[in-house]
């Protein structure tokens, strides 16, 4: 792999490697080619730091192809604001659809979402992401892509009823295996461990040919943090953290069966 072009300037500079893409998305609308190409060109003469995510990175380490309707652009929360406001500037239209996570890019019916953390907060855009970045091409433009760790960081909690990505997650082990920082990615699902060991049993059903390709001591960290878990007794107070993957399908459990959300306090259990 070679050395970014350096004049794909960013603040601070991040040296990523250059990669060929395994394969690019299909536009769902392809006349919007256009929106995206000019949006790319503006980000990048911009100068601040992004990462272009979602299925154009699915794409690029898995070679899987598929429709999208869309780009997802990662930056960091500090830049957010600075994006929507050089785009507002430009005379495209601008929505906060969350001030938490996330804001949108209009031209007409064509979009792109610009995303700083994940709904649930458990995914903030920092350096680190930046750091280990690749770099392929998009529309003739020289285009960050999150590198393979964080695109499986990105995709692990969603886990709704209209969309669930684990098959993403499950492809990216079995063809970027070798390209994740196992470490990172355990310290970065640290505090959701179980997150991360249901993906990779996940992994391990789909794929019994593959099991080798998760490394032996991930699985024993995890296996061995669940033993030790299971002789303990069960925490007291209620809560469902079901709500950090799908709000809606887990609302009922908040509202009416007394289980704290992954904020606040919920019934005790030994009452």
């Amino acid at each position: 792999m070679a050395v970014h072009d350096p004049d794909l300037t960013s603040n601070p500079p991040y040296s990523v490697p250059v990669m060929d893409a395994k394969a690019e998305p299909t536009l769902k609308y392809p006349e919007s080619e256009a929106f995206y190409a000019e949006a790319l060109r503006e980000l990048n003469e911009l100068g601040l730091p992004f990462l272009l995510a979602g299925t154009y990175a699915l794409s690029a380490y898995t070679g899987i192809t598929r429709p999208t309707k869309d780009l997802d652009i990662f930056c960091k929360a500090g830049d957010y604001t600075r994006v929507l406001s050089h785009f507002k500037g430009l005379g495209y239209s601008i929505e906060i659809e969350d001030e938490r996570w996330l804001g949108k890019v209009f031209k007409g019916q064509y979009f792109f979402d610009v995303i700083f953390a994940s709904s649930n907060g458990t995914m903030p855009i920092g350096d680190p992401w930046f750091e280990h970045a690749r770099q392929i091409e998009v529309f003739g433009t020289p285009v960050r892509i999150v590198g393979p760790t964080e695109l499986v960081w990105s995709k692990c909690f969603i886990q709704l009823r209209h969309r669930y990505d684990g098959a993403d997650v499950a492809h990216t082990f079995l063809k970027a295996h070798d390209q994740i920082d196992w470490h990172r990615l355990l310290a970065y699902m640290e505090v959701h461990w179980e997150v991360l060991l249901m993906h990779l049993l996940n992994f391990r059903w789909i794929y019994p040919s593959e099991r080798d390709k998760i490394p032996s001591w991930v699985m024993d960290e995890l296996l061995d943090r669940l033993a030790k878990q299971r002789d303990l007794p069960p925490p007291q107070m209620k809560v469902c953290r079901g709500r950090m993957f799908s709000r809606v399908d887990y609302e009922i459990d908040v509202k009416q069966w007394g289980f704290a959300d992954v904020g606040g306090e919920g019934e005790w259990r030994n009452e």
